[in-house]
Parts: structure tokens; C-alpha cells; sequence
């Protein structure tokens, strides 16, 4: 699996300051790890913040976990004391920058060539830390394209909703929910599908920001669902009660992975010389394709990743097909 195929269903935020809860994400079952040095954590709490991360990454615990590091933004003055202290201390333990408020390609190219030096300096394997880049603002957005193809280091954009809503003076308090009066439609479907096609274009993942009302899990499921059904990978989850909705939410359903397994095995069956070198068959009273293997690798990719396993397993009715029924 590539890194940029890796399960994201679930990328919990945690304050860098808070050895506790750094500890408690550990036995958490997200996908994703975060421990945060920006907003998550106060000014005064950073430098400190900065050991903190360090010692928990190299005292390991976390398992299968994407483990990633979100430092402060290029506009302040902590940002490179995050990246070479975090990196030359626990970079053998770490799989990925998150670099937040990104504006423009310049600012992935910066943290690129600095991961580039520090992984030189250290001796550590050159590329192999990864770069997920957050657009939080309108110069963002107008840019995501130039950002999404600024590294091959980048494995995902995400969706920054809170101060994205304040960039362009949305009337809302709560973060990834719905303004008021905004009546039918989705005020966000806009920044959620420009991101998705600069990621999609560039073989990145793209990644729902939170949603702050952490006891709300039906409205967490609800907006959740909504960028699961565009094509997003996963979501930020601020509280433990909102992982299991998360995962569940950006996993397929057990019926339509079944479906898109036994999509790919017949259509590699009935393209084979044994299955009669179709193109177009009929797998029950659907017909299928090309077109439809393409849509069913999306399916059982996800489904895979989420170590799914097959419940309906389709096979040729070989005697029927070789005697030519």
C-alpha cells in the first residue's frame, strides 16, 4: 500500500501539550494521529509542547497509526523551530508534516526542502516523510492547484472549515456546520469539491475537517456522510465518540464491497480467454464494464484498506461458459 493509499478514515486531533491525552489516543482505534502544535496548543505551552511530541513518537505504542505532526503556520515565527526540532528528534518515528493555512506552492516547497536537509543532516531515509497540506482561506482555495502539485512528498489536502469560515466572514459560530439561513443546498460543497479535484488530479488523498459539536455524533454522521458521498477519504475527529462514526461513515457498506469484489472477478473472468473475451456481460441484472471495474476498484480499495472481509463471493458457472450455454 502506498502511502498515499493508507486509511484516513478517522485523523484524531490531539493537543502536543497534553501528555494524557497523548497517551489515551494510542489505545484509540482512529486511523490517524495528530498531535497538534497550532491551535490545539497555547503559545506559552509550544516550545514545551515541542518535547512533549518528540518523547511520545520515539516511546512508540502506537501501532498501525498514521502518526503526523501539525506545526504552526509559515505567517509565525514558531514554524521552523517546530519542524527541525520535531523532526530531527523523532523523525525515524514519524510519518508526516501537517502544514496548516498553506496560501500558496511556495510554502510546500519551503517545508519540503527543509525536510530534505534535516533527513540529509540525520541520516535519515531522504522522501520518506510526508506532507499534508491544509487549506484554511480564500488564497488557499484559489491556489489548491499549484499547492496539490507543489511536492511529491504531499499525501493529502484538507478542508480547514473553522478559520476558512472566517476568512470569507461566513455567519456561523459552529465549525463544519451549516450557517443559518443558508436554506437548501450545502454552503461548503463548493471548497469541498475544489479541493477534491486539485487532491484527485495529483493522487492525493482528501480530508474533511472537524466538527466541533463532539456530542452530536448523528450531526457528526450527517456531515460526515455528505463528504463521504463526494468522494473524500476521511474526517478530522476531535473526540473519541466521534471515531467509530468516522469509520464507519468513509468505509463501504459490507453489501456494496461484496458487490465491487465480485464486479472485479467476473469482469476479469469473462475478459479472460476461459470467459469468452467479453467486454460487456451481465453479473445478475446488471451489465457491466470497463466503466464499472474502474468505479468498483474505488469500492474494494477502500474496503481493503479497512481489512474488510468478502461475506458474497462470486464464481463462473465454468461447465456452462465452456460448453457454450
Amino acid at each position: 500500500m502506498s502511502r498515499t493509499q493508507r486509511p484516513r478514515r478517522s485523523c484524531l486531533a490531539v493537543p502536543g501539550s497534553s501528555p494524557k491525552m497523548i497517551e489515551k489516543a494510542k489505545g484509540l482505534d482512529s486511523d490517524q494521529v495528530f498531535l497538534d502544535l497550532e491551535d490545539a496548543c497555547a503559545p506559552l505551552a509550544k516550545p514545551g509542547a515541542r518535547k512533549t511530541i518528540v518523547s511520545a513518537l520515539n516511546e512508540g505504542g502506537w501501532g498501525s497509526k498514521i502518526r503526523v505532526v501539525r506545526v504552526n503556520d509559515l505567517t509565525t515565527h514558531w514554524t521552523y523551530r517546530d519542524v527541525v526540532e520535531v523532526v530531527e528528534g523523532a523523525g525515524e518515528n514519524l510519518d508526516c508534516i501537517m502544514l496548516p493555512k498553506v496560501q500558496s506552492a511556495a510554502q510546500i516547497a519551503w517545508l519540503d526542502f527543509t525536510l530534505t536537509q534535516i533527513e540529509k543532516t540525520m541520516g535519515f531515509e531522504v522522501g520518506r516523510i510526508g506532507i499534508e497540506a491544509q487549506i484554511e482561506d480564500a488564497a488557499g482555495l484559489i491556489n489548491v492547484d499549484e499547492i496539490a502539485a507543489a511536492s511529491p512528498r504531499t499525501e493529502t489536502i484538507i478542508f480547514g472549515p473553522g478559520d476558512f469560515m472566517a476568512s470569507i466572514n461566513m455567519k456561523s459560530l459552529v465549525i463544519g456546520e451549516q450557517p443559518p439561513g443558508y436554506g437548501v443546498g450545502d454552503a461548503f460543497h463548493y471548497p469541498l469539491m475544489r479541493i477534491l479535484m486539485a487532491a484527485r488530479a495529483n493522487g492525493l488523498q482528501a480530508i474533511d475537517g472537524p466538527y466541533v459539536q463532539v456530542r452530536n455524533v448523528e450531526g457528526f454522521r450527517r456531515v460526515a456522510g455528505q463528504a463521504a458521498a463526494l468522494g473524500y477519504d476521511g474526517k478530522w475527529v476531535l473526540h473519541p465518540a466521534q471515531i467509530d462514526a468516522a469509520n464507519d461513515t468513509f468505509s463501504p457498506a459490507q453489501a456494496d464491497y461484496d458487490h465491487a469484489e465480485n464486479i472485479l472477478a467476473a469482469y476479469e473472468w469473462f475478459t479472460s480467454d476461459r470467459g469468452g473475451r467479453k467486454g460487456a456481460v451481465m453479473l445478475g441484472d446488471e451489465m457491466i464494464d470497463e466503466a464499472s471495474r474502474k468505479m468498483a476498484l474505488v469500492i474494494a480499495g477502500q474496503g481493503r484498506a479497512a481489512a474488510m472481509e468478502r461475506l458474497d463471493v462470486w464464481k463462473p458457472e465454468i461447465e456452462t461458459v465452456e460448453s457454450g450455454v
